[in-house]
């Protein structure tokens, strides 16, 4: 198992060395007004402790599942880290919560998220730490829950795991800057809420569609190594 989670670390580390340098689109250190600030910190905080807790009770039924639990937040840290230029001048990256949100569930990805957008912030200058709880918000609770709640709605539909998966990532990775532009709207409402949202959508979807497509398919081959080599681990976490 040791051996399969080392392997796929390498497939993210080598995109993140192809990637160029350039700002990611965690919203930057100050940028908030401190109102906003505060409120996405109070906002995220529960949904922060509930994830402590359901990964708590999760290792203590299988303390085996400590490596995948891992290999998804490595994953999301390194997935996220990547910096891509946008061709409107600004710039994106994947999100890599949709495998653990898959794995796990929602509520321990709150968790990895937030220690992934903390060491970002500190060592990388991604976002900050006056803006945590939004940037947690965006991408640590409303990804991971879209990703969770469309792979579960899929997989009860019968889709194939490898459909499921893909759509799962896909529309996680996309509701995060869905979400990022709402909240950069209702921070800078400008002469109207909507005419803000419609810009700051505007300048990440070019990047954000094909980024979120690449995260998917990296998901589906990512699960499906681990549905070869793991098959006891993803059945106790109900995946397959």
């Amino acid at each position: 198992m040791k051996r399969i989670v080392k392997s796929l670390s390498l497939l993210p580390v080598i995109l993140a060395a192809l990637a160029i340098s350039a700002s990611a689109m965690h919203i930057a250190e100050g940028f908030l007004p401190g109102g906003w600030a505060i409120a996405w910190g109070v906002i995220s905080l529960p949904f922060v402790v509930a994830g402590l807790f359901s990964i708590r009770s999760k290792v203590r039924e299988n303390p085996k599942l400590k490596v995948l639990l891992a290999m998804a937040g490595a994953f999301a840290f390194v997935l996220s880290a990547l910096k891509i230029p946008s061709v409107t001048g600004s710039c994106s990256h994947p999100t890599g919560v949709g495998l653990g949100a898959i794995l796990f569930g929602p509520t321990p990805m709150a968790v990895l998220g937030t220690i992934v957008l903390i060491f970002q912030a500190m060592l990388l200058a991604h976002g900050g730490l006056t803006t945590l709880g939004a940037n947690v918000f965006s991408m640590a609770i409303v990804g991971p829950f879209v990703s969770f709640g469309v792979f579960k709605l899929l997989k009860k539909a019968n889709a194939p795991t490898a459909v499921a998966v893909f759509c799962a990532a896909f529309l996680g990775d996309l509701l995060t800057y869905v979400t990022t532009s709402f909240q950069l709207g209702m921070a800078f409402p400008g002469e109207s809420f909507i005419a803000s949202l419609v810009k700051f959508l505007g300048i990440f979807a070019v990047t954000q569609l094909p980024l979120a497509v690449a995260e998917g398919i990296l998901t589906v081959v990512i699960v499906n190594v681990l549905e070869k080599y793991s098959e006891s681990e993803l059945k106790t976490l109900k995946v397959i």
